[in-house]
C-alpha cells in the first residue's frame, strides 16, 4: 500500500507560480509512474502530467511550456512545478501512482491540494 499526501496548494495570481511535492511511502517508489491530475468544479479529473520510472516524461497541451513533473526517486517524492498560472488551471490537484503488474493494476491517490489562480 502506497501512501501519497500532496502539499504545496495555495491562492496565487495569474502569472505567478506553484511548486506541487508529493512524497510517496509504504511502496517502492522508483517502480511507480508517477502521475499529477487536476480536477476543477463541474468537470472531469484530467491528466497534467506524468513521469515514468524511466524518467520519460509526457504533459496534456494546456499545461506544455508551463509546468514541470520531476522525481526524485531518493526522496520518494514527485513534483509539479507550476509556472504563468492562468485562472483556468483553478483546481485540486491529485498525485497519483501507478504500477502494472504481470496480473493487476496497482493505483494510489493522494488526498488533493487546492490550487486558485486569480486574475
Amino acid at each position: 500500500q502506497v501512501q501519497l499526501v500532496e502539499s504545496g496548494g495555495g491562492s496565487v495570481q495569474a502569472g505567478g507560480s506553484l511548486r506541487l511535492s508529493c512524497p510517496a511511502s509504504g511502496g517502492i517508489f522508483s517502480i511507480y509512474t508517477m502521475a499529477w491530475y487536476r480536477q476543477a468544479p463541474g468537470k472531469q479529473r484530467e491528466l497534467v502530467a506524468d513521469i515514468s520510472s524511466g524518467g520519460t516524461t509526457s504533459y496534456a497541451d494546456s499545461v506544455k511550456g508551463r509546468f514541470t513533473i520531476s522525481r526524485d526517486n531518493a526522496k520518494n517524492t514527485v513534483y509539479l512545478q507550476m509556472n504563468s498560472l492562468k485562472p483556468e488551471d483553478t483546481a485540486v490537484y491529485y498525485c497519483n501512482a501507478v504500477f502494472r503488474g504481470l496480473t493487476r493494476r496497482y493505483d494510489y491517490w493522494g488526498q488533493g491540494t487546492q490550487v486558485t489562480v486569480s486574475s
